[in-house]
């Protein structure tokens, strides 16, 4: 993290960010708007505690940095281990927060610490906890209310000293409702909530953001920082921004790709159908069909589309369509139209099946 001499709020970033442009994450934070900087102050006040965190918001919107500043202004010494809970595999889940032993398992050809212990003395930061199975659900909270852990293989207890900050972009209390996330888990993670407001509610943001972005690709692409236009301002700051931080930032480095150094007019600013429905056009206008706005965004996901296109919309689209259903499995595959077992499948591909809670009614 770090903030910009001369720059007119506190901004934060993520370390070595820059190296990765097509990365999903947001990579600037900023405090301009006066829901951010009470957010700011509440960040600051909470940090230098011991409490669990649980930070809530839409994807995009800047959690890891929430989750890294109040890591940095807590004054831990340790380091901050940062985990993708939906990216862990089930079957090595409990290696990789709890460490093994050599020979504990095929494959397991040398000891090795897990997350908790690299994070001993500094602060555990579990993105995505709600995808965590309900096996290794019960394992963490035995690991937070005794503070120690036992690598596989092994029946020697390690105590750990971590601050543990957790985050989450679906509502955990209607996931417990599902059966889906354990109630104990929640009051234990659940000590301070903090919420990141979608960018649609912090307009003041949005121009400064738009700055750093401009800088930062400007000098990757080795341009003049081009001006903004006013009309291009405002089209920046009518959008919804329905994909939040990193959505704002792809326009932003694209604008610069087709503008180049010359000044960024609306024209240069590739929205997504937000804004085409903001602007719909005369009284009387056919509407857009959603295949046509499916479509309009497909071909911005084929301007950068990543290391996993494929899978990153079928993920999209089956999260989405559970979450629509109430985390519900049968209603979930009528939705889509494909059998129970065929919804079972693509659930247990994207890490959303939890435990005996597979078999949902």
């Amino acid at each position: 993290m770090r903030g910009p001499q001369g720059h007119p709020s506190p901004i934060l970033t993520l370390p070595q960010g820059e190296k990765d442009p097509l990365s999903i994450r947001a990579k600037a934070l900023v405090f301009a708007d006066p829901r951010s900087r009470q957010l700011l102050e509440f960040l600051q006040r909470v940090a230098p505690s011991v409490a669990p965190v649980l930070i809530h918001g839409e994807t995009g919107t800047g959690k890891e940095l929430v989750a890294r500043y109040i890591h940095s202004a807590s004054g831990r010494a340790g380091a901050f281990v940062a985990v993708n809970c939906g990216a862990v595999s089930e079957s090595l889940a409990e290696s990789e927060f709890f460490g093994h032993e050599a020979g504990a398992f095929s494959g397991a050809v040398g000891r090795r610490a897990g997350w908790f212990e690299e994070a001993d003395g500094g602060t555990l930061f579990l993105d995505e906890i709600g995808d965590l199975p309900l096996p290794l659900q019960v394992k963490l909270l035995r690991v937070l209310q005794e503070q120690e852990v036992v690598r596989v293989g092994s029946r020697k207890p390690i105590k750990v000293d971590i601050r543990l900050v957790t985050a989450s972009n679906v509502d955990l209390e209607r996931a417990v409702e599902a059966g889906n996330f354990r109630l104990d888990l929640l009051y234990r993670i659940n000590v301070a909530a903090v919420k990141v407001l979608p960018l649609r509610e912090r307009p003041l943001d949005i121009l400064p953001l738009v700055e750093h972005f401009k800088k930062t690709y400007s000098t990757r692409l080795k341009i003049a920082e081009p001006m903004l236009s006013e009309a291009a301002a405002q089209a920046l700051l009518d959008y919804p921004w329905p994909g939040n931080i990193r959505e704002l930032e792809n326009v932003v480095h694209l604008a610069l790709l087709v503008a180049g150094d010359k000044a960024l007019r609306v024209e240069h600013l590739k929205f997504s159908a937000g804004l085409s429905a903001l602007h719909a056009g005369p009284v009387g206008a056919a509407p857009t069909l959603p295949q046509d706005v499916l479509r309009e965004q497909l071909l911005r996901l084929f301007e950068t589309p990543g290391d996993a296109l494929l899978h990153d919309i079928e993920d999209l689209i089956v999260r989405e369509a559970f979450s629509y259903c109430s985390f519900n499995q049968m209603r979930t595959a009528q939705l889509l139209g494909i059998t129970r077992n065929a919804m079972r499948t693509l659930l247990a591909n994207h890490g959303m099946l939890k435990g005996r809670n597979k078999a949902c009614p």
